[in-house]
């Protein structure tokens, strides 16, 4: 699967080109927003070593909590097919199973700068009101 980020004219004559040397038929999805930034998953990963560190929990736990607690919500509400997927295959299941799958299931990685921005915020309120002490990137004050 190919995947392209259009920012500029120039990205959509790519887009055109690589459209038009592909073999047919092809399926194109069309998603609003940009791919999340480096500087993003740099500070969620900050944030979930500094939380883990201060509760008393294992990193990837707390990871596959938040991804569970807070991304799926944000992922669900924008994004049809990934609610109907959701809701078909992980809503049934019990709480614990579904903390188990979030280790292999991506969520913020499917995030846009924007959705990813909204998890931070989310993490942040939660990491907060558990008293948890946070680094707060200039960009961010």
């Amino acid at each position: 699967m190919t995947r392209r980020v259009v920012r500029t004219p120039l990205d959509v004559d790519t887009l055109a080109v690589l459209l038009k040397a592909s073999a047919l038929p092809v399926t194109v999805s069309i998603a609003k927003g940009d791919r999340r930034s480096l500087d993003q998953n740099d500070l969620q990963f900050k944030w979930l070593s500094e939380a883990a560190m201060q509760l008393g929990h294992d990193v990837e736990d707390l990871r596959c909590e938040c991804k569970l607690i807070l991304g799926i919500p944000i992922l669900r509400a924008e994004d049809e097919s990934f609610r109907a997927m959701y809701d078909e295959c992980l809503k049934p299941l019990d709480y614990v199973r579904k903390l188990r799958l979030m280790r292999h299931w991506p969520i913020t990685r499917l995030m846009t700068t924007r959705q990813l921005s909204a998890y931070l915020d989310a993490m942040y309120r939660r990491f907060a009101d558990q008293g948890v002490a946070l680094t707060i990137p200039e960009d961010r004050k």
